[in-house]
């Protein structure tokens, strides 16, 4: 369930003013040439981004301006995301004592609980505001950070504390679902995808920020001794300044309309799940490898203890999160200029020949050649990322019936999407933690995401490729 894409010919109009101190949104008439009305609590009505006019006089100056705090947010919600999976490679040498079974649970706990959120967190925006729903779900990132400080600070903090820390960390990755949300209500459809795209590389950012970071900041004038509490409260004044960003300076539009009979009709469509199982490969591959990169670094290459900045050290594992990040507005680019299909193909042949490299390279112990195929496989699957989501309107346009229209069952197919293919951060470490405890290499495991890189590319082809070519479509 999501929400509906607030174009002229899917919205619905707007109701008459409430108090101030209601959320709900009004029922006033609108046209298309209706001038904005700014009510008390920052709601606006009559919002509609394809009128030029209105548009060019203020519309542009206010999407605008709700998509920086909105990357800023949700940057700082993939940053709460991606803490733990920073923080378990120092926790033996501050004196936790923890399986491997259990490292790779505290990794991937935040990615199924930052999964589920997704969905609910779709319909927050349309409930709450946009405004007014991020300043709650930046709030919210208190809990998993200051929690994380405490917890870390004493060795003999039971496991269970560790893990109920780390599944709250998943806040973060539910900002994701109604961050993307709000935006897509402020851009027009000829700006909305540039618009996502930014607002999702933004946030994906947060995860190499705080890999690059926090290593850091917990060994900055700690001498023989980890300052790991610092890995949570660092992250405190910078969520204060974006709950009250969002408070002074982003709006609600009283336009976003929760649409349930369209994610019924998603829900049913085969093609939504097609796209899921991609989505997982593309988006669940970074986000899953983000999240493991540095066990993964830290356990083949022990020996490779990081970059000395002054008395910090600092690993290279920011570099897999940020390259993906980087590389998925381009791959959503590419996707406009050659059809998401091609790419999306693309991107899991070079996803494959990445994780082979590893493996048949893996004997040599070379750093820098281990770094590169990871490397590769991260720029692959953030372009992946912006290619599969872009897919995604073109295949319920081709769909569309004559009940719900295709413009609102790709909505939702969007928001759900987004939250299935999250669970690819909880599978990967998962199965790369069964590889190295069942048969104490990571090379198993590997293999495993190779074939599944070549099933989907499989599906890909199968699917879409055949699609495009019987409907004449770029798909």
């Amino acid at each position: 369930m999501t929400v509906t894409d607030p174009r002229p010919e899917t919205a619905t109009p707007p109701a008459a003013a409430l108090p101030a101190a209601t959320t709900a949104p009004s029922t006033a008439p609108t046209t298309a040439s209706a001038e904005l009305v700014h009510r008390p609590g920052r709601w606006i009505d009559n919002w509609n981004p394809e009128n030029a006019t209105q548009w060019a006089k203020e519309g542009k100056a206010i999407a605008s301006r709700n998509l920086r705090w909105s990357i800023f947010a949700e940057f700082l919600g993939f940053v709460v995301w991606q803490l733990w999976s920073v923080v378990v490679v120092s926790l033996p040498a501050a004196g936790f004592q923890l399986s491997t079974g259990e490292i790779f649970w505290l990794i991937s706990m935040p990615s199924l609980v930052g999964a589920t959120l997704r969905i609910p967190y779709t319909f927050m925006v349309p409930r709450f505001g946009g405004r007014n729903w991020t300043i709650v779900s930046a709030g919210l990132l208190l809990i998993p950070t200051i929690g994380l400080g405490i917890a870390v600070s004493n060795p003999q903090t039971p496991f269970g504390v560790l893990l109920l820390f780390a599944a709250l960390a998943g806040f973060g990755g539910g900002n994701f679902a109604s961050s993307m949300a709000n935006i897509t209500f402020f851009y027009p459809a000829a700006q909305k995808g540039w618009a996502l795209g930014l607002n999702a590389a933004g946030g994906n950012l947060g995860a190499s920020v705080a890999q690059f970071v926090v290593p850091i900041v917990i060994t900055i004038g700690a001498a023989a001794t980890l300052n790991l509490p610092l890995a949570g409260f660092i992250w405190v004044p910078l969520i204060i300044v974006a709950m009250v960003g969002a408070y002074l300076r982003m709006d609600n539009l009283s336009s976003a309309k929760a649409d349930i009979t369209a994610s019924l009709a998603a829900v049913k469509e085969p093609h939504l799940w097609i796209m899921a199982v991609l989505y997982i490969g593309t988006f669940g591959s970074f986000i899953g490898f983000a999240g493991v990169f540095p066990k993964l670094l830290a356990d083949t290459f022990p020996d490779f203890k990081g970059i000395a900045i002054g008395t910090a050290t600092v690993t290279l594992a920011f570099m897999g999160a940020l390259v993906g990040s980087l590389a998925r507005p381009y791959g959503g680019r590419l996707a406009d200029r050659f059809g998401g299909t091609v790419i999306t193909m693309g991107a899991f042949t070079v996803m494959g020949l990445g994780i082979l490299g590893v493996i048949l390279t893996l004997p040599m112990q070379n750093f820098a050649v281990f770094l590169l195929c990871f490397l590769v496989l991260f720029a692959a699957a953030g372009m992946g990322n912006g290619a599969t989501y872009r897919m995604i309107p073109t295949i319920f346009a081709l769909r569309s019936d004559n009940g719900i229209g295709a413009q609102r069952k790709a909505a939702a197919a969007l928001g759900l999407i987004s939250a299935i293919g999250a669970y690819g951060g909880f599978f990967i470490p998962q199965l790369l933690g069964f590889s190295k405890t069942t048969f104490g290499s990571y090379t198993p495991a590997l293999g495993w995401f190779a074939l599944a890189y070549l099933a989907f590319l499989a599906i890909t082809a199968g699917v879409y490729l055949r699609m495009s070519k019987k409907t004449g479509s770029r798909i």
